[in-house]
């Protein structure tokens, strides 16, 4: 079993259905969602229809305690927490996956990504021999192995950046064809202005199998 805080729009947010459909399913329900009329669209989200749409906070982590004592955790993060207005999001190309950032940087949501780490940090189990291994297959900075060894993965605080993935790493060609197509896919979602009011926890129950979101959590209790 596998836990992570993650920000997933609400059901009100028009950001929610478009990802949905984007990826072809709702982590919330587990139900399968169709997806655009495009051909080869199930195939370029395979990969992060199995995380559910979101941007992660507190990436996944294998539990050294109970889940009950995770929840309490973060039930606790999320009321010391206020909400707070996000900057406008767009569609871009980010390393090669299409995804959704924000136009600009945001301290708010820096602060709320190194809060969610800190939190839930106590509850990690320390990666294996193995996935230290794959994590450094990809080739780390020294700075990232820093933080692969402070917190169990090489992306956090000052390497972490807000996206919500909707893609497979893609060619440079097909990324291009494919980031018109989601801007305009998203369009009309991205151009409501939003407000981060929850954190959600995400569970995966083994191996290979879905995300699902557990818990919504409102931040300020």
């Amino acid at each position: 079993m596998r836990a992570a805080l993650y920000w997933a729009p609400e059901r009100t947010d028009p950001l929610c259905a478009a990802g949905n459909a984007w990826l072809g399913r709702d982590a919330e329900s587990g139900a399968a969602v169709p997806q655009p009329a495009l051909a080869g669209i199930e195939t370029i989200t395979d990969a992060p229809r199995l995380y559910g749409f979101h941007a992660t906070l507190r990436p996944p982590m294998h539990l050294s305690t109970g889940w009950d004592d995770v929840v309490d955790t973060a039930e606790r993060l999320a009321t010391s927490l206020q909400p707070f207005d996000a900057p406008p999001l767009m569609v871009t190309d980010l390393d090669g996956f299409l995804a959704i950032v924000p136009a600009s940087r945001s301290p708010a949501l820096q602060a709320l990504a190194d809060a969610c780490v800190r939190a839930t940090d106590p509850h990690r189990l320390q990666p294996s021999p193995t996935e230290l291994a794959r994590r450094r297959a990809a080739g780390l900075s020294s700075e990232e192995e820093q933080l692969l060894q402070r917190w169990g993965y090489p992306y956090v605080m000052q390497r972490w950046r807000f996206h919500m993935t909707l893609s497979r790493r893609l060619s440079p060609p097909d990324i291009a064809a494919w980031r018109k197509t989601a801007d305009d896919h998203f369009a009309a979602a991205l151009a409501s202005p939003r407000r981060i009011t929850h954190i959600a926890m995400f569970t995966q129950r083994a191996p290979e199998t879905p995300f699902l979101i557990t818990h919504r959590l409102k931040l300020g209790g």
